[in-house]
């Protein structure tokens, strides 16, 4: 009897995020040749003499300039990953459309990742915020774990979308988790990052902070390309609503959609830019595109570069 293929839409429609996480990490993760996060975690564990014909990538030169000597470095490599996904979910996180927001998005790509490193035996952690922290758990790594953040993922879909509010507490929800991280850990964020600009710097504050640390932070930056990048609405006067503020304004998009379009250009260059001065990898995650096919194109490009 022929293997039945499980249909990810209606995966989506009914919700059911534990079976559609384990069908697509299952479905992918043949296709990988090692754990997309092998290696992340090693820790310098101490010098030994440089002996002739090895290679110089790990002569610690400080210690040559002070002594004269040749000394390398040798760090192990920890075979368990500790990793906290992060999810904004703010009110303007419930945009466009119920099942296909972007909160929606970023629910299933934490539920397949939660699932993956549970697979590698990684312990994790899931928190979520809007305008203040709204659940944090613990981090580990045990099937009884799993199960009860995928049910926590699960409720988010059935949510409604939280009071209007001026900001989100993304800033003070990533400062708390450096501080009490400890050891070497992985950092995922799923955020729009539509922040006032003061507060966008404090974010960017925070993940400095992570880094600072020396965690690692994936960024997804999730939006709806479409509409809130290139302000893709009818050329009619049409009101628009701030989900976050409330504000509200009537305006004709096409009277303002090349000034729109170019600002909003230079922000995402901006984060883009800021991203990699800090070292913090950014995905691009539009709610548009099937989210399998984002999280599994990022994860395979990772895997060729381990």
């Amino acid at each position: 009897m022929a293997k039945r293929s499980i249909d990810l839409e209606q995966i989506r429609q009914f919700s059911n995020i534990g079976l559609l996480a384990k069908t697509l990490v299952e479905g992918f993760i043949v296709g990988l040749h090692r754990s997309p996060f092998h290696g992340f975690s090693v820790e310098f564990a101490e010098h030994r003499p440089y002996n002739t014909g090895e290679s110089t990538r790990h002569i610690d030169w400080k210690v040559y300039a002070k002594t004269d000597r040749l000394y390398t470095k040798r760090y192990d490599e920890e075979t368990n990953l500790r990793a906290y996904l992060v999810l904004d979910v703010s009110a303007s996180m419930y945009y466009p459309l119920p099942h296909f927001d972007k909160l929606t998005f970023s629910v299933m790509a934490a539920a397949s990742l939660a699932y993956l490193l549970h697979k590698q035996r990684d312990a994790f952690a899931l928190c979520t915020f809007d305008q203040q922290p709204v659940y944090s758990s613990e981090l580990k790594s045990t099937a009884t774990h799993l199960s009860q953040q995928l049910e926590q993922l699960q409720g988010l879909l059935q949510s409604e979308r939280p009071p209007l509010s001026k900001g989100t507490a993304a800033a003070a929800v990533l400062h708390e988790l450096a501080d009490k991280a400890g050891k070497r850990a992985l950092f995922v964020v799923f955020s729009d990052m539509l922040e006032q600009t003061e507060q966008v710097d404090d974010v960017f504050s925070a993940l400095q902070h992570l880094r600072h640390n020396r965690h690692e932070v994936l960024l997804f930056h999730v939006l709806d390309h479409r509409t809130e990048a290139y302000l893709d609405f009818p050329d009619q006067e049409q009101e628009f609503i701030d989900l976050e503020s409330g504000t509200r304004l009537r305006l004709n998009p096409k009277e303002v959609r090349r000034q729109y379009r170019q600002q909003v250009q230079r922000y995402l260059r901006a984060l883009k830019l800021r991203c990699g001065q800090y070292g913090i990898d950014f995905i691009e995650a539009d709610v548009r595109m099937p989210f399998e096919q984002v999280l599994k194109s990022y994860l395979l490009k990772r895997n060729k570069m381990a």
